[in-house]
């Protein structure tokens, strides 16, 4: 995921998501103590893809829209990972308080399943 020059290489994502995924990827890296600001996110993304702040806020809207909708079918987002709808069975568990056995019902929960990609560009690939 990573040319000589320590800048992502995008295979089949475009040059627009080149910038978004270097962000993502060498930033993160090293800045680990420290997470990017949604505002600071909306301001990187509109300089780094020559666009307006009010552009790329309104791209992000509509990506997290269609998440939102989408995620019943099941959400991907190319190289970083996707949205997943799980269905946990009924079991039982305890009150901590008083240790009285309780039924929890059976529920759908969203999850977020994080790509190979971004594993092993965040991580390092597994020998």
């Amino acid at each position: 995921m990573f040319s000589a020059e320590g800048t992502a290489r995008v295979p089949a994502y475009g040059p627009q998501c080149a910038g978004l995924l270097e962000l993502a990827f060498t930033e993160v890296v090293t800045a680990m103590a420290k997470s990017m600001s949604k505002s600071a996110l909306m301001r990187h993304l509109a300089e780094t893809n020559e666009l307006t702040r009010k552009q790329v806020v309104y791209l992000m809207d509509t990506l997290v829209t269609t998440a939102y909708k989408e995620a019943k079918n099941g959400f991907m987002l190319p190289g970083v990972g996707k949205l997943v709808l799980v269905k946990r069975k009924a079991r039982l568990g305890r009150n901590p308080a008083t240790g009285e056995q309780i039924k929890i019902p059976a529920k759908t929960v969203v999850k977020f399943r994080v790509a190979k990609a971004a594993k092993d560009a965040i991580l390092g690939a597994k020998k």
